[in-house]
């Protein structure tokens, strides 16, 4: 998920709705909190707070558009270079996500969505949420050193370096941090390609600016509907520095090109009609919505309609591009 905090450079101290930290008792610590180790019944919930450090759902779409990549190279790939592209590339974004837990453990706890999480919420140490992270990058790049092509892991460290130390700190300061996050957000695929082709060829390109214009307006969606949250947390978005009808106007423009993708990768090679036919439908779908919530100027609820429809959207096209590799290859 620096020195601007809130208006006047101070830390937020607006109050939530319930305590801001989880009393931590010697039963539920964790080993170096207060020298006490984890009663064996807590195990398990140590474990589950452990792993949501890596946010097991952002990894999940992780896993997909890596191995989309991987798959969508065209070129034959041994089992141990995918499965080493994917289980390196899911550790690389899984310990920059525990980073970016540890860094932002402070404006967590302003956040209803991330307030209970173990650090804002007082279950678990901040040195083990930068040890497990700092654990899962150096796991992650020797594995896909190893395992798959010098120009994937090199982007798998640049990913890594991209989100813990430009985009987290700038969230703070700019809404450009968005752009920025979209660079490491949209690198999965090309890693995916590049581990199995060593080269960054047009399509594994392509894929890469798929997800980088998908994550647009799919981070403007957030920033507008939990608007007050982020502006609670000293975390800047768009809305807050542009106002909501720029807002629409970006969502937008970053639609647009959504459209097309899908003709440009059936052009390549890399999929067939089905993507051509049916990611364009998606797209067509993505930019009427956009296009109804400038012309109406709609709100918070129907920026939430647009988060939803972007999750469909990039779901609904993967499917069909793996549906369409399948078909291609047989």
């Amino acid at each position: 998920m620096p020195d601007r905090l809130a208006p006047g450079g101070r830390v937020p101290t607006a109050p939530l709705e319930g305590p801001m930290e989880s009393p931590v008792s010697s039963s539920t610590a964790w080993p170096g909190r207060d020298g006490a180790a984890p009663a064996a019944g807590a195990l398990g919930a140590r474990l589950r707070d452990l792993a949501s450090l890596a946010k097991p759902r952002l990894a999940s779409l992780v896993i997909v558009t890596a191995a989309g990549g991987a798959a969508l190279a065209g070129e034959p790939a041994g089992t141990g270079v995918v499965a080493g592209a994917i289980v390196g590339t899911t550790l690389v974004v899984g310990g920059a996500n525990a980073l970016n837990n540890f860094i932002e453990r402070d404006s967590d706890r302003f956040m209803a969505r991330t307030r209970n999480r173990p650090l804002p919420a007082g279950r678990m140490a901040p040195g083990v949420a930068l040890a497990f992270g700092l654990g899962l990058t150096a796991v992650a790049l020797p594995l896909l050193a190893w395992t798959t092509t010098p120009l994937a892991t090199g982007l798998a460290a640049l990913a890594s370096a991209l989100y813990v130390l430009a985009y987290t700190p700038l969230k703070r300061r700019t809404s450009l941090a968005t752009l920025v996050g979209a660079v490491p957000g949209a690198l999965p695929p090309l890693i995916g390609w590049t581990a199995v082709t060593g080269r960054a060829d047009l399509g594994g390109l392509v894929l890469f600016a798929l997800l980088f214009l998908w994550q647009v307006p799919h981070s403007l969606a957030i920033g507008t509907f939990r608007q007050a949250e982020y502006d609670r947390a000293g975390l800047v978005v768009f809305p807050s520095e542009h106002g909501l009808d720029a807002t629409r106007r970006q969502m937008l423009l970053y639609s647009l090109p959504l459209v097309v993708v899908p003709a440009v990768l059936h052009r390549l090679g890399v999929a067939g009609p089905l993507t051509l036919w049916i990611g364009t439908a998606l797209g067509l779908g993505m930019v009427a919505l956009c296009l109804d919530g400038l012309l109406r100027r709609r709100g918070r609820r129907h920026a939430r309609r647009v988060f939803f429809f972007t999750l469909a959207h990039l779901t609904g096209l993967f499917a069909t591009l793996a549906l369409d590799a399948a078909l291609l290859g047989a």
